[in-house]
């Protein structure tokens, strides 16, 4: 396992998401590193395309979320904090904590899993372009474990 496991005490995201050093320097610095990559990932999964978008959802759930995990956080985060923290965060080690958490999501943890493929396909003419300058599409995506015996489509 990498160093992001390891230094993850439960199984949680945000366990992994704290994991990951902070590369920002010290000055500063009024939102955790941890809770924008949440809140990034929470957005992404909602629909989020921009950093626009990122900082709607931020200010819409801000309330519940600092109340829900603890924090005093005088102001959600702005498109522009979201910007400068993406541009100095280290992708390869959020990539690693996003994959060990994965990884620990499986009963057993990955050591009898040999490999995933993953396939994914586009309905062809369902591609549409939003507002928000991305495009919108119908896909499926299959994902096979040869040791699990078993594909699995979404």
């Amino acid at each position: 396992m990498s160093e992001t496991f390891s230094a993850a005490t439960d199984l949680d995201l945000i366990s992994f998401l704290k994991a990951i050093p902070d590369a920002r320097m010290r000055r500063g610095i009024r939102t955790p590193a941890w809770y924008l990559l949440l809140v990034a990932v929470l957005g992404i999964l909602s629909g989020c395309e921009s950093l626009r978008d990122l900082q709607r959802f931020a200010r819409r759930h801000h309330a519940v979320l600092a109340n829900q995990l603890g924090l005093e956080l005088r102001r959600p985060p702005s498109d522009s904090v979201f910007r400068y923290f993406f541009l100095q965060e280290d992708v390869v080690a959020f990539c690693a904590a996003i994959r060990d958490w994965t990884i620990a999501q499986i009963p057993g943890g990955a050591a009898d899993l040999d490999q995933l493929v993953c396939d994914g396909k586009t309905l062809r003419g369902s591609i549409e372009n939003t507002p928000g300058g991305g495009s919108a599409f119908i896909s499926q995506v299959t994902l096979y474990s040869a040791a699990l015996g078993g594909g699995r489509a979404h």
